[in-house]
């Protein structure tokens, strides 16, 4: 089986597909001067453009971490996710509070995602 890494960094990959399932590594906002809410907003939008690359969509994932320096944000990251998810799909969850590397970070999401097979494929 293949591995495909997608947004490779110095010490990281963005994102890394292997038999059917994509595995997100912890996203940050590319804009850090945003509140808790902002930044969810732009995490959520880089994971769909990695997802859009891997083949899948929001509506496959399985699984999201959500990571926040201080939990009083819960409510304001709660509002950016709940207009992004998808409701019939929703994944497995947790939220935690930790401190994140860069303090002008205030949420980093991490998840996993299926990757449907393509259309006539047969799954084995």
């Amino acid at each position: 089986m293949s591995i495909i890494r997608f947004a490779e960094e110095t010490r990281l990959s963005g994102a890394v597909a292997h038999d059917g399932v994509l595995y997100l590594a912890g996203q940050v906002a590319d804009d850090a001067s945003l509140d808790a809410e902002g930044q969810t907003a732009d995490i959520l939008a880089q994971i769909d453009a990695l997802l859009a690359a891997a083949g899948t969509d929001k509506a496959h994932l399985l699984s999201a971490t959500i990571i926040l320096a201080d939990i009083a944000d819960a409510a304001a990251m709660n509002r950016a996710w709940d207009r992004w998810l998808d409701r019939g799909n929703k994944p497995a969850r947790m939220t935690i509070q930790a401190a994140l590397v860069d303090p002008s970070w205030r949420v980093e999401i991490t998840g996993i995602a299926a990757i449907p097979a393509p259309s006539g494929s047969r799954d084995g």
